[in-house]
């Protein structure tokens, strides 16, 4: 499951990890577990960030591969503090509270800090941040900016790495000095790789290199980004894995310390970890789960719970991903598969509403209305512009079919050990599929693994409403 830049704190008898949740509201996501191994949906920070037009989805504006980056989450003196930067705002937030389910309180820390760090040692607080060079700051007592006269030093360059320097910064006192843990990849060929390095204070020198170049047998690409804990269970370092269109894995890796220095141990046993109530089945009856995350932030105007999920537009739309209101919850490797039963008698000529496996390069099994009839479609996107650039293309119309009735059940299935998915809609009791099987691919467009998603978008005039009801995980 996709769950990047993790962090994670030991509290109260409870591993605590907090994850990006870039342009997906509410954001800020908390897992809870009590063993490492089973993980849990615990609260979330924010609701908004701060309601732009582009969060907002209004127009043609957009924050994809942008939002909430690399958070942070520390505790410190009976407070617990969540700081992020947000690559559309240019801006850094900390939010601070007594308690994980809040209700917390949001200040700006003046400045951009990059995959951010938080330290707080001997009455004082830093930041740690930065690509290639690597930033230490410390901030004013309020943490509301950088100390005036305070320490303010590049401690770590990687210059010159022509793949990726080091960043994800995560740092720690222990045994009386300061660790610091970044990823970088190895400058030869693209390999994530993680690195420490330690100083005697912060005022000196970061002596250290690569620590961990492994990829436990699952794939190439290397492990890394993330921080270290401890707790009942030993000491581990929580990184992630890039895995595809499924997105970065997280990997919880245990060592033990000697001489000051994490060991690994050479088994590269693999054991799956067990995640609980991030993703499920939902009748939306009188409301959603609270796995469920809006692509951007919802306009409640629009959309109401009341025997199932209604949505109805207010702009027309070259493609969906410009659809406000779209829902999504996050996909379940290696193989999982999801279905819906939409109702399209409100729907406008030119409405699509469906299913979508989501990302840049998608598959979507849905409805539409054409000249007053409805059909079954299958929609997909296979982005040939530059990985950064969010496609504007409509979307190539696989297959369409004329339904005698406005109702249908559509399902989606996504094989991440190919990266492909494939659609179906049901018909005279039975699955069949429309389309063809449809290739995935992770990309910086949007920045995150692929998610389940129901979507309503207009092409031709607003006003269009749909009805989702009954979403349930096949497998």
């Amino acid at each position: 499951m996709d769950i990047p830049d993790p962090e994670v704190i030991f509290y109260d008898g409870y591993y605590y990890l907090v994850t990006t949740t870039m342009h997906f509201f509410p954001g800020g996501e908390i897992l809870r577990s009590k063993d490492l191994k089973k993980w849990e949906h615990y609260s979330y920070v924010f609701d908004r960030i701060e309601s732009t037009p582009a969060q907002r989805l209004e127009s043609d504006g957009h924050i994809y591969g942008k939002g909430m980056w690399a958070p942070a989450l520390k505790y410190h003196d009976g407070t617990f503090y969540f700081a992020f930067s947000s690559n559309d705002m240019d801006k850094t937030y900390l939010y601070r509270s007594e308690s994980l389910k809040g209700p917390w309180k949001r200040n700006e820390i003046k400045g951009f800090y990059h995959d951010l760090s938080l330290l707080f040692d001997d009455g004082k607080a830093y930041v740690v941040y930065g690509n290639t060079d690597i930033h230490l700051t410390e901030l004013n007592e309020d943490l509301t900016g950088p100390k005036e006269g305070g320490l303010d030093r590049v401690i770590l360059d990687d210059a010159g790495n022509p793949m990726l320097g080091l960043e994800g910064s995560h740092i720690y006192k222990l045994f009386g000095k300061y660790y610091l843990f970044n990823i970088h990849s190895l400058r030869e060929r693209w390999r994530r790789v993680e690195a420490m390095y330690v100083a005697d204070s912060l005022d000196g020198e970061f002596i250290g290199g690569d620590i961990f170049d492994n990829d436990l047998g699952i794939r190439d690409s290397g492990i890394a980004q993330g921080g270290i804990v401890s707790g009942p269970e030993g000491d581990h370092i929580i990184m992630f894995q890039d895995s595809g269109a499924i997105g970065r894995l997280p990997v919880v890796v245990p060592f033990k310390w000697q001489d000051g220095k994490p060991i690994f141990d050479e088994d590269n046993t693999v054991e799956e970890c067990e995640l609980v109530g991030l993703n499920g089945d939902d009748d939306f009856k009188d409301g959603h789960n609270d796995f469920w995350q809006f692509n951007h932030e919802p306009d409640f105007d629009l959309i109401k719970f009341e025997g199932g999920y209604h949505v109805t537009t207010d702009k027309v739309c070259r493609n969906f991903f410009h659809a406000k209101n779209t829902l999504t919850q996050k996909t379940l490797g290696p193989v999982t598969q999801a279905k819906v039963t939409i109702d399209g008698s409100a729907l406008n000529d030119g409405d699509f509403a469906g299913l979508s496996a989501f990302q840049g390069d998608y598959a979507f099994a849905g409805i539409t209305k054409e000249n007053g009839k409805i059909y079954a479609v299958m929609l997909s996107n296979t982005n040939n512009g530059g990985i950064w650039d969010l496609s504007e293309e409509e979307g190539v119309a696989e297959e369409k079919i004329e339904l005698q009735n406005s109702t249908l059940t559509v399902s989606v299935e996504c094989d991440f050990r190919t990266d492909l998915a494939k659609c179906f809609i049901e018909t005279e009791g039975k699955m069949i599929r429309i389309g063809t099987p449809h290739k995935l691919r992770f990309r910086l467009d949007h920045f995150t693994g692929c998610r389940f998603a129901l979507s309503c978008f207009s092409t031709e005039s607003t006003g269009g409403t749909a009805v989702f009801n009954d979403f349930v995980l096949v497998k």
